[in-house]
């Protein structure tokens, strides 16, 4: 009977000094994972925490923390972007406000201290004038218009929208915009009705932006296109152009806010960088998607993708 109390007592002593040792391994490795943790907040270190443990609770807690941690940075990631892009939007929407309020100061100064001005002469700064107060009139509501839409403020009410008819529309608009600047226009819609699930004024300001660039940025291409297909699921419209196109590197860049292309500081490709960010940010709403690829002097494409809704002879 002493044996077997003996045995007992060993055993549970065992067990007490397994635990004891368990319970201090433990602790080391929360001391160690509490170091760590505290090491990668105040560092943003990308590293993730790494422990070599048999522990299933702890595998799971250090697993769950490196999520956490990768989440993080990727937040503060997000955010160091989203406040460059608008130090960068501000001081670039600062010189495209000012230049032509110079222009505005200069002109009115003109006016009305110049006694010399004959009448003819005086009309035609005036008109420049209300030209220039237009081009700040528009820039702005081109920048409240994406601040509307990217705080959720303007909702766009969807519904079946006959994109072939749109896309007619949107290129006769500019059909003397075309021929006057000399280009030659390529245009691939079908007959049919293609039919997607959109908003009617959302794609015709789409369809406005890409073409106006189109001849804008086109130039020296003498040549647009405008195309519209289809597949099973989606509908597909393209707007290229044949001129300068856009450096890969340029690519990426040109749907945030403000961009613009080295170019646009010259007259002829003047733009505010608004409205591809405008355009890309409708396109999204709507469900879609939108891409540009180019190759300079051969093709530059903008490609929008909504998702398609059949048309039957009954909704005829």
């Amino acid at each position: 009977m002493n044996n077997w109390l003996i045995g007992i007592a060993a055993v549970l002593l065992l067990i007490v000094v397994v635990q004891y040792i368990a319970g201090r391994n433990k602790k080391k490795q929360l001391s160690y994972i509490y170091s760590k943790l505290e090491q990668a907040l105040d560092t943003g270190s990308a590293e993730h925490i790494l422990l070599f443990t048999s522990d299933l609770q702890l595998q799971a807690l250090l697993n769950a923390m490196n999520r956490l941690l990768d989440e993080n940075r990727q937040t503060k990631a997000d955010y160091t972007r989203t406040e460059i892009s608008i130090k960068k939007m501000l001081t670039n929407m600062s010189h495209d406000l000012k230049t032509p309020l110079t222009v505005v100061l200069g002109l009115t100064e003109t006016i009305s201290r110049d006694e010399t001005l004959n009448a003819e002469e005086r009309q035609r700064l005036l008109v420049k004038v209300h030209d220039k107060a237009l081009e700040m009139l528009s820039l702005m509501n081109k920048f409240f218009d994406l601040a509307k839409l990217e705080s959720g403020d303007q909702a766009l009410i969807m519904s079946r929208i006959n994109i072939t008819e749109i896309c007619k529309n949107s290129i006769l608009f500019f059909y003397e915009n075309i021929v006057s600047h000399g280009f030659e226009a390529a245009i691939d819609i079908p007959e049919h009705t293609v039919s997607g699930m959109g908003n009617v004024e959302a794609l015709e300001r789409i369809m406005n932006n890409l073409i106006s660039n189109a001849i804008r940025y086109g130039s020296d291409g003498k040549r647009i296109g405008l195309s519209v297909r289809e597949d099973a699921e989606y509908a597909y419209i393209e707007v290229w152009d044949q001129g300068k196109g856009i450096n890969e590197s340029q690519q990426r860049l040109i749907f945030e806010r403000l961009y613009t292309l080295e170019d646009s500081r010259n007259h002829l490709y003047q733009g505010s960088g608004l409205g591809l960010t405008i355009t890309k940010r409708l396109v999204e709403l709507m469900g879609g998607t939108i891409t540009v690829r180019s190759t300079p002097y051969e093709k530059t494409v903008f490609s929008v993708k909504l998702r398609k809704i059949q048309f039957n002879l009954k909704d005829s």
